[in-house]
């Protein structure tokens, strides 16, 4: 047989779109029926068929797509042609269309189409980059047009996407011809492992204290508490659990691009959902994942030898207090950082001894702040705080066993009328209404379940006075080192800021993060919480204790 005879070895490449459609058999079987058919009819000899079920052709990451390209590109090729039902099956992005064409091309392998049929030549070359300009223009309008869609259909407030956060779960809202529009509501098997997550993080476990990231996921794996799908957690998991909105009940969609990037606000749609945790949790533990974050605050602030690093402060300018020394090193001193930068006319802040001022702060932790009197009297509105949040949620319970109460007492109405034979069960209207009081009660039997549950276990952290005198006692304790010193990771509980002015030291603090420690029955991590907003009038969230100072400055 001689090389004219021989026929050309064909290699088909079919492709949609979406996985939806290469599930209902939409456009591939019509593709790869062509295809054949184009072969035969040319004598082509088909050799291989790379299908590519639901991938865009706006990119080249596509498994099947690049092991053509890796195939056609060998050498020897095992294939002289690539045959496509039209370009745009191929690629819909111009420039890399002509770049893989060639590409094939310079080992022997040539691109055609069965519906756009065109010749080697300069004018149909043009021809097909003009198409494939075409194709692209297309595909970007009607990206545009389904981004629209999308985009509205989060504004009703019903769910884009298949597998939702974990913690939720799709149900059917609504029916729109053969559409079946979806909403996320909480799924109560996996809703705990997201509050349990949020507690480690806020309180800890009773013996360590608030908990970061890595921890976090030691406490779920140690203890066999397994992702969704049953495998073990990892930092990227946790850290997203902790930091995405929706847990708090409002779910962000189109927040970022296909490369990761976030969007303009004004591209962002807000879709409210039932919340797993409360706003102020999920904004206390935000504020903790940033001072936990090295680019916020550098690791020497967290770990470094001086005990006030990172929470001192000049009183006058407002800037942050360094170390620095005399005769030698023998002495040192906490100083003005703009001052030293900037000379006295930026500011005439002081300087002040280091270990003096330890002392200073210290002793009146101890003495003053970590007595029970002391402490109610600071705790008090946050504790008012936490019985209004109880009352609102026994209120909460109320509302849902009422609800399910009610629900009862309809679906005993509708079975004496069906035992009366006033209503006919095989009435289809009369299923639908059964189920929906069903749904209604058993929906509203579960949550007041669980918010009785959660209810009796922030009661049981009810703050008494025994725990208060417990917990001043222990943290006197741990506040001082066996050899001598303080415990940085007790101090910064108590205290996250250090005001030094002329004639007196302000040292102020979170009630909300106190009271958060107290009820955890321990200290916390060595982390400074740098999300408090100081400013110069303290608002209800902070306490002040003023100290006189008097201390010989250098």
């Amino acid at each position: 047989m001689t090389a004219s005879t021989v026929p050309l070895r064909a290699a088909l490449y079919l492709r949609v779109s979406t996985a939806r459609q290469a599930e209902h058999d939409v456009s591939i079987p019509d593709q790869k029926r062509q295809g054949e058919a184009y072969c035969e009819a040319r004598g082509l000899q088909l050799v291989e068929t790379f299908i590519e079920p639901g991938a865009s052709a706006t990119n080249d990451r596509r498994p099947e797509f690049l092991r053509m390209i890796e195939a056609g590109t060998s050498k020897p090729a095992p294939f002289d042609v690539v045959v496509v039902h039209s370009f745009s099956r191929f690629f819909r992005d111009h420039f890399e269309l002509e770049f893989y064409v060639r590409k094939l091309a310079k080992n022997g392998v040539k691109l055609v189409s069965i519906t756009q049929e065109m010749g080697d030549d300069p004018m149909h070359v043009m021809m097909r980059q003009i198409m494939a300009l075409f194709d692209e223009y297309q595909s970007k309008e009607n990206a545009k047009h389904v981004m629209r869609a999308l985009k509205e259909n989060a504004r009703q407030g019903f769910w884009n996407g298949s597998l939702p956060p974990i913690g939720y779960r799709t149900v059917a809202a609504e029916q729109r011809g053969a559409k079946t529009k979806k909403k996320l509501e909480i799924d109560p098997l996996h809703a705990d492992t997201v509050r349990l997550i949020y507690r480690l993080a806020l309180e800890g476990d009773g013996t360590t204290g608030q908990m970061g990231v890595k921890n976090i996921v030691s406490y779920l794996n140690s203890r066999r508490i397994f992702t969704r799908d049953g495998g073990r957690w990892g930092i990227g998991q946790v850290h997203r659990i902790l930091t995405r909105r929706t847990y708090m009940g409002e779910h962000e969609f189109n927040k970022r691009s296909k490369t990761k990037e976030l969007k303009p606000v004004s591209e962002i749609v807000t879709v409210p959902v039932p919340p797993i945790i409360d706003k102020e949790t999920f904004d206390t533990v935000q504020k903790l994942l940033k001072a936990r974050n090295p680019k916020v605050m550098p690791a020497r602030v967290i770990s470094g030898p001086t005990m006030l690093t990172g929470l001192i402060h000049c009183a006058k300018c407002g800037g942050a207090m360094t170390i620095r020394t005399g005769k030698g090193g023998r002495y040192r001193y906490y100083a003005c950082s703009m001052k030293a930068r900037q000379g006295p006319t930026a500011c005439e802040g002081m300087a002040v001894p280091m270990e003096k001022l330890d002392d200073l702060v210290v002793n009146h932790l101890e003495k003053q702040l970590l007595q029970p009197e002391r402490l109610e009297t600071v705790l008090a509105a946050a504790l008012d705080r936490r019985e209004e949040h109880a009352e609102r949620r026994r209120e909460h319970i109320a509302e849902l066993i009422k609800r399910a109460a009610e629900s009862e007492l309809r679906l005993k109405r509708l079975y004496d009328a069906i035992e009366a034979g006033v209503a006919d069960l095989d009435d289809p209207a009369l299923k639908d209404r059964i189920d929906g009081l069903k749904a209604i009660r058993d929906q509203a039997k579960a949550d007041a379940e669980r918010a009785q549950a959660m209810l009796q276990n922030s009661g049981q952290k009810a703050v008494t006075p025994q725990m208060l005198r417990k917990f001043a006692t222990t943290a006197r304790e741990r506040i001082r080192l066996d050899g001598g010193g303080y415990r940085r990771d007790h101090l910064r509980a108590l205290a996250q800021r250090v005001e030094v002015a002329e004639g007196e030291v302000r040292i102020m603090g979170s009630k909300s993060r106190l009271l958060q420690t107290l009820v955890a029955g321990s200290g916390v991590n060595s982390v400074p919480t740098q999300g408090l907003k100081w400013r110069t009038g303290w608002d209800s969230n902070i306490y002040a204790e003023v100290i006189g100072l008097r201390l010989a400055t250098p």
